[in-house]
């Protein structure tokens, strides 16, 4: 789980967020309004918007558009969430369920307190992988 956390408000335009995504090297920003977790917002999310903005505009129609258009209008709102409690099974049965690449972990208060993503779960699974092939001496599983 990431717990140092880059967010962005509703009111943050998608050129915004997406070159604090590039900058950042981040996939996806939880959108927090008043204290409070209201969605999360993609990079495939920005890019789509982007893309249809694009369609038979020229390139000042579409700086003014993109320059008003705010993550609101392209966010996730009520994402799904997990608790620091749950278990990286559930965080993947989860991402599985609603295809979606990463969760919010909010506290019993509601806080939020961190993202856990798929390359959290890849990194464990990596690393409980290594940590057999140590104790067998043998490679932990062949691909045939």
């Amino acid at each position: 789980m990431t717990r140092e956390l880059v967010t962005v408000t509703p009111e943050t335009t998608v050129l915004e967020a997406g070159q604090l995504m590039v900058d950042r090297t981040i996939r996806r920003l939880p959108v927090m309004e008043n204290g409070e977790l209201v969605g999360v917002v993609t990079y495939g999310d920005v890019r789509g918007a982007r893309a249809s903005a694009a369609t038979g505009l020229d390139i000042w129609e579409l700086s003014f558009i993109l320059s008003k258009l705010t993550i609101r209008e392209i966010m996730t709102p009520n994402p799904v969430t997990i608790s620091p409690d749950d278990t990286i099974g559930t965080a993947a049965q989860l991402m599985l369920k609603y295809m979606i690449g990463g969760l919010p972990v909010l506290d019993h208060q509601g806080t939020l307190v961190g993202i856990i993503t798929e390359s959290d779960i890849f990194r464990v699974v990596v690393r409980n992988w290594m940590h057999a092939d140590d104790e067998s001496g043998e490679p932990y599983a062949h691909y045939e």
